[in-house]
């Protein structure tokens, strides 16, 4: 990888990356990272996964950002689609965990308002440590219960639709503050509405998708845009690692 912004001569080998991609010191509540690939025309999937979109560069990447994490929160449908189960590093990533004083595992935070994830699946048995699962008062009983005799840990984040501003707190509450967002676009598009979006790194690879892909992030109303600004820019062969953060003028709520 070559960084282009701040522009600095010469390769960005792994200590420098993770450096890059460091989270704030002394964080004192949660420190909200989103991580998405797309094509050069916006698509967020081929055939209906991201992985199709993905390369070397953006894997290493995305080993990195889960390494740095605390915390790695996604919706259900990308869970399930993407086959989520629980988060493993490479030694390289374990002992950069250690160096940084975090725990050896991660747990994994997924959303769903209706409590529709299999129990049985990966995402909650195959994990060192519980899958947190948030979900609503209105989701059926017996979902919840189901999950968490399965071993999740289940929380209620709202009635009716899962409230992404009581995500955050709860996830405050237990010091989890270097939150990992992985998607899907509705979960994006429920932060960016609640305006609790600190960081956004995206990959851009160089194909042209077209089809009915989406974009990273959608919503069922159009907030006010979220202002970002460049904090740095890698390439590597032909691929753009971007990496946005808040905008000093942008409130957190």
């Amino acid at each position: 990888m070559h960084r282009l912004w701040p522009a600095r001569a010469g390769e960005v080998d792994a200590g420098a990356l993770a450096e890059l991609y460091a989270y704030p010191e002394f964080l004192d509540r949660p420190h909200v990272r989103v991580n998405f690939v797309s094509s050069v025309d916006g698509a967020v999937t081929v055939a209906g996964r991201a992985g199709g979109l993905s390369n070397e560069a953006d894997q290493v990447l995305f080993a990195l950002l889960r390494a740095l994490s605390q915390v790695l929160l996604v919706g259900a449908a990308t869970a399930r689609v993407e086959g989520y189960r629980g988060v493993r590093f490479t030694p390289a990533n374990a002992a950069l965990r250690r160096r940084l004083g975090l725990a050896p595992h991660s747990p994994i935070a997924v959303v769903s308002g209706s409590a529709a994830i299999d129990p049985n699946s990966g995402l909650i048995t195959d994990t060192a440590t519980p899958t947190i699962v948030f979900t609503t008062a209105d989701a059926p009983a017996a979902r919840r219960d189901a999950l968490a005799a399965a071993g999740a840990d289940v929380v209620i984040a709202g009635k009716s639709r899962v409230d992404p501003t009581l995500i955050v707190a709860e996830l405050g509450e237990r010091r989890l503050h270097r939150v990992l967002c992985e998607g899907g676009p509705r979960l994006l598009g429920d932060l960016v509405m609640a305006g609790l979006v600190d960081e956004l790194c995206l990959t851009i690879t160089p194909m042209l998708v077209a089809g009915p892909a989406g974009r990273i992030a959608h919503g069922l109303a159009e907030p006010a845009p979220l202002g970002l600004h460049l904090a740095s820019a890698l390439h590597d062969n032909g691929t753009l690692l971007l990496r946005y953060l808040r905008s000093a003028e942008a409130t957190h709520p």
